[in-house]
């Protein structure tokens, strides 16, 4: 059986969704070809669950090309940093040349031309990069991940939930990466599935005070710019701090009532599941270091 080829499998901090797949898939006697950026204790884990772990840049095409040598699906995803374009390029180059046939990709959910972050715009072009390559592609348009927003109440006083997004009835799509990996395991066990090309995965709805509660903490407002600085330092990366930023605030435009989100039917199709909700989340989630 050829393996999987399972991108991000080592997992970052603010959903992790290549490292649940691996272990998903690995679960199923699907073999994974974990491609990883750092070699360190993460890909420890990773070979004893049976991985076999390849250590790379996702923006290196001679890498890829050895990488998905002899794969036939695979998953990509790609942090919020810079390169995003540059990793869907060398990919789609790549899986192309080795004639894959199923590409499960991770986008936003609102990811499109004139989608109003950057990263969106982004995510929207490396959508056709991936559909001209011919290589199957299917986008997972993901919602706000539970990880994310966890990471963020896991700072500070560890009291209060600090976003800048206006009033506590600001309404807001999440959706586990669990969650994610699940709907993605289920597409690439079975290649031969007929699967519209773009799926919306959102798993919970909820006001950002409900969403601060369900981590245990309290919704606290703070001004955009003092977020967005805060943010500048925290991430380090000046592309994540000016997404997020952005981003709480297109939440904090549309407000509450907009009927816009809500749970799609997608995750338990696809990931045999009902979708793991943020009350959920948060019992099961490992206590914050």
């Amino acid at each position: 059986m050829e393996p999987v080829l399972v991108t991000g499998a080592a997992g970052g901090r603010d959903g992790s969704s290549g490292r649940h797949l691996t272990a998903q898939l690995l679960g199923r006697g699907i073999p994974v070809r974990a491609l990883v950026h750092t070699d360190d204790v993460r890909t420890t884990v990773l070979r004893a669950l049976g991985a076999d772990v390849v250590v790379g840049d996702m923006r290196d095409l001679a890498f890829l090309r050895t990488a998905l040598s002899g794969v036939r699906c695979a998953y990509f995803t790609y942090p919020v940093i810079d390169g995003l374009l540059d990793a869907a390029g060398a990919f789609a180059v790549a899986a192309r040349e080795a004639e894959v046939e199923r590409v499960v990709a991770v986008s936003q959910l609102a990811a499109g031309p004139q989608a109003l972050t950057p990263r969106m715009r982004q995510h929207w072009v490396a959508e056709q990069i991936l559909d001209w390559a011919d290589i199957g592609a299917i986008h997972l348009r993901s919602a706000v991940f539970h990880e994310n927003l966890a990471r963020i109440a896991d700072t500070g006083d560890g009291a209060a939930l600090s976003l800048p997004m206006g009033p506590a009835t600001t309404e807001l799509p999440l959706v586990a990466a669990a969650d994610v990996a699940r709907v993605a395991a289920g597409l690439l066990s079975d290649p031969t599935l007929d699967v519209d090309p773009i799926l919306l995965l959102t798993g919970d709805v909820l006001t950002i005070g409900d969403a601060a509660r369900a981590l245990g903490r309290t919704y606290r407002e703070t001004d955009p710019d003092t977020w967005h600085r805060w943010a500048l330092d925290f991430y380090g990366s000046p592309h994540a701090a000016e997404h997020l930023t952005k981003l709480w605030e297109i939440f904090r435009v549309l407000g509450e009532g907009t009927g816009l989100y809500q749970v799609t039917p997608t995750i338990e199709k696809y990931g045999g599941h009902p979708p793991i909700s943020l009350a959920d989340f948060a019992i099961h989630r490992p206590a914050p270091h």
